[in-house]
């Protein structure tokens, strides 16, 4: 099995709902995102794919909607009063933990027909999640 993997920092704001602790209020990440792509055989050009290709999909997505947004949960009420006042904004329909950003990056990157085995996903230096289908 052969892998490659690329790696895009971003900056983001979020909060959790139902949740009792720090991140239960509004705050900021410096994050980071890992997406690997695998197969079976390498293609005519010796590659898994383009790091250009994967560079420029997973960088243009992450930076559209992740980068320096407001990541919330679609019934957080304080969606609609940053959007009102025109703070960018990207909503997720769950807490928009390192899980579920991990995961949603997985289904965006998929989405080309990346060959997307793994994202992992960090809040901080020493916190990540990632996620992976079962095959």
């Amino acid at each position: 099995m052969y892998k490659i993997s690329k790696t895009v920092s971003f900056a983001y704001g979020h909060r959790l709902l139902d949740y009792r602790g720090k991140c239960e209020n509004l705050h900021g990440h410096n994050g980071r995102v890992e997406v690997t792509l695998s197969a079976q055989s390498l293609d005519k050009e010796k590659m898994v794919a383009d790091f250009t290709v994967l560079g420029a999909a997973l960088k243009g997505w992450i930076d559209k909607n992740f980068d320096h947004k407001v990541i919330l949960c679609a019934r957080d009420p304080l969606l609609k009063i940053l959007k009102d006042s025109g703070q960018a904004c990207f909503e997720v329909r769950d807490n928009p933990t390192a899980e579920i950003m991990a995961e949603l990056v997985f289904n965006e990157m998929k989405k080309p027909g990346l060959p997307v085995s793994k994202v992992r996903l960090w809040e901080t230096d020493t916190s990540m999640a990632c996620y992976q289908e079962d095959k």
